[in-house]
């Protein structure tokens, strides 16, 4: 186990930022949230990441800095503007946080990136040594990743996230109340691939990548990613319930504007990096997952 550390924290408001903040704290460590207003309380640290101004000497001695915050994808319909405060959020912040750590020189920087990085990746399997893909979220990527670059020569690692499963949100959250009335199904053709972790092996990840010696990206998901057909079955099954009705792909087109490529797009993403690093997952396949989180 890590011994106490003083550890800085962005999006911790966050599905994984708030789960990550309990876990650390329970484990020893004091964690100081960076907050967007001036800071009221000892575990406060002001930043603004459109100025790019973060407070330096409260942040001075701390022993890692995880980055986490940024628009969410899903939130709202793709509009140019809400591209633009997708892309925005994510390089203004990162880059915020990443000359401050520079600065102030902590052990570790991980900085929050995605597995939009690949792109479409159909049916080929991709570890992180594997190319970005093409479109609009892999372009973000490049972008979030190469922002997080700026720490320097401090440790930086870059966590690839895959969809995040817990029923307190994400997109298990939206999807549970559907599943529960019988009225969930496949989305789309049910043959794209779906890369996912639970929130808890995503909190221990991150925490063994704090004691870990590795850099660069990590990719965040289960060694067994299954197809949305395999994922929707496992769902129904785990609560009992039929999944006889699927979403047709231009339904959720109309609903869900440019965001419905991530959810009928297809990637196969392996944790490469973390299974060579030792780290063994408490869930990794989806139905033994799913059964333990709707219960």
């Amino acid at each position: 186990m890590l011994p106490p550390q003083r550890i800085a924290l962005t999006g911790a408001s966050g599905l994984i930022g708030s789960a990550l903040v309990g876990h650390l704290k329970s484990e020893g460590h004091t964690v100081q949230r960076l907050v967007r207003r001036a800071a009221v309380a000892p575990d406060e640290i002001s930043w603004d990441p459109k100025a790019g101004t973060v407070d330096l000497a409260a942040l001075e001695g701390v022993n890692a800095v995880i980055h986490l915050a940024g628009a969410g994808v899903g939130d709202h319909r793709w509009t140019s503007k809400y591209r633009s405060e997708i892309l925005n959020s994510r390089l203004l912040g990162t880059t915020a946080i990443a000359n401050a750590v520079a600065q102030v020189k902590p052990q570790t920087f991980i900085s929050a990136s995605a597995i939009g990085f690949y792109g479409e990746t159909g049916n080929r399997a991709v570890v992180e040594t594997d190319r970005a893909g093409d479109d609009f979220l892999a372009a973000v990527c490049r972008e979030w990743e190469g922002a997080a670059n700026l720490a320097g020569d401090v440790r930086t690692v870059k966590i690839r996230t895959g969809l995040v499963l817990d029923p307190t949100g994400g997109a298990l959250g939206r999807m549970l109340p559907l599943f529960k009335f019988g009225l969930g199904g496949k989305l789309g053709s049910g043959r794209q691939w779906w890369s996912w972790i639970t929130l808890h092996d995503q909190i221990r990840a991150i925490c063994h990548l704090l004691e870990s010696k590795i850099d660069g990206p990590v990719n965040l998901t289960s060694p067994n990613p299954v197809t949305n057909q395999e994922f929707t079955s496992a769902l129904a099954r785990a609560l009992h319930r039929p999944a006889l009705l699927p979403a047709p792909a231009l339904a959720l087109k109309i609903a869900l504007g440019g965001f419905s490529t991530e959810i009928l797009g297809s990637k196969k993403v392996l944790p490469q990096a973390l299974l060579d690093d030792g780290f063994t997952f408490d869930y990794p396949h989806v139905i033994d997952a799913l059964a333990q989180l709707v219960e």
